[in-house]
């Protein structure tokens, strides 16, 4: 018998659990998805993307969307055109308005000197694409998405090859139709047009490529394209005050195998100097540059850290 004073002992409720938790999670065990990662637990989460390992197409991807998406890419794609369009058709007026029959025969070459400032915008987005990166740290997001150097530089190098090129190609090959409209020249013949429109691309293309990897030599922009317009520049310029007779041997070495005379040689038969590369060596002799900095690139970003 109980007095009023004492209150009988009340049972303790049963810990609250959510309704159908066990349910819950034994249905999303059996829906989900093979090759998809489920985590089981009260917050199991299914996640839409495939679990498959990472390939060179996925960092193309990434390195083609970074490149378009960045202003950089589009103000000097676009002063390379605007240089290359305007100059090469300013030079055709004004060949049209005084003798146009001087450059009747090689009216592909009035496009050179378009190409040779362009070339410097080529330089600056080659040494940018790359070395921009690790200006701002965004390299460091790069290599954690993708841990593999050779990679990233395989996919940086492509996207940027094949971007310079096929703009290039274009727009020589517009500049050159228009001027060959404007001084009512005949047309050139497929040999000179492969040259001053495949074979300036290419050029081109490469020099870029060479520009993204004294980038990732340096890692830094202004001195990287500091670098690269000393080496487009200098030799030609250091040839001109060479009048010494001992040493005329290396200034003809440097006049020939600067890169204003190689780039020449796609617009004629042979530079303005005699006795340098022609034909399609200037092309051959790029890749062979190029080739010696990507491999000294890849090896200088296996063994620093970032």
């Amino acid at each position: 018998m109980t007095t009023p004073y004492q209150q009988s002992p009340q049972a303790q409720p049963p810990a609250r659990q959510a309704p159908y938790a066990g349910a819950q999670q034994a249905q999303q065990a059996q829906q989900a998805p093979q090759g998809r990662q489920w985590q089981g637990g009260p917050g199991g989460y299914t996640s839409p993307i495939p679990i498959r390992p990472a390939h060179l197409g996925d960092a193309l991807a990434s390195e083609w969307t970074k490149l378009r998406s960045v202003r950089s890419t589009v103000w000097t794609l676009g002063v390379m055109i605007a240089l290359m369009l305007g100059i090469g058709l300013l030079v055709a007026l004004i060949i049209s308005a005084g003798d146009p029959a001087i450059s009747r025969e090689g009216v592909l070459t009035l496009g050179f000197f378009g190409t040779l400032l362009g070339s410097i915008c080529v330089i600056t987005l080659g040494v940018m694409t790359i070395a921009s990166e690790y200006s701002t740290g965004m390299i460091r997001t790069t290599l954690t998405a993708c841990p593999s150097r050779v990679r990233v530089l395989a996919a940086k190098s492509v996207v940027f090859f094949l971007l310079v090129f096929a703009i290039t190609t274009a727009t020589t090959a517009i500049v050159g139709a228009l001027q060959t409209s404007i001084l009512d020249a005949p047309s050139p013949t497929n040999d000179q047009w492969l040259k001053s429109t495949v074979g300036v691309g290419l050029y081109l293309a490469m020099l870029g490529l060479l520009s993204l990897a004294v980038g990732a030599l340096i890692r830094h922009s202004a001195g990287a394209i500091t670098v690269m317009i000393g080496v487009v520049l200098a030799p030609l310029v250091l040839a001109m005050f060479m009048a010494s007779e001992s040493l005329v041997t290396v200034r003809d070495y440097m006049f020939q195998y600067s890169i204003p005379n190689q780039l020449v040689v796609f617009y004629g038969d042979e530079g303005i100097v005699p006795g340098g590369p022609t034909g399609w060596d200037p092309l051959w002799i790029m890749l062979g540059v190029t080739a010696v900095a990507m491999a000294g690139a890849l090896a200088a970003l296996n063994q620093r850290d970032v």
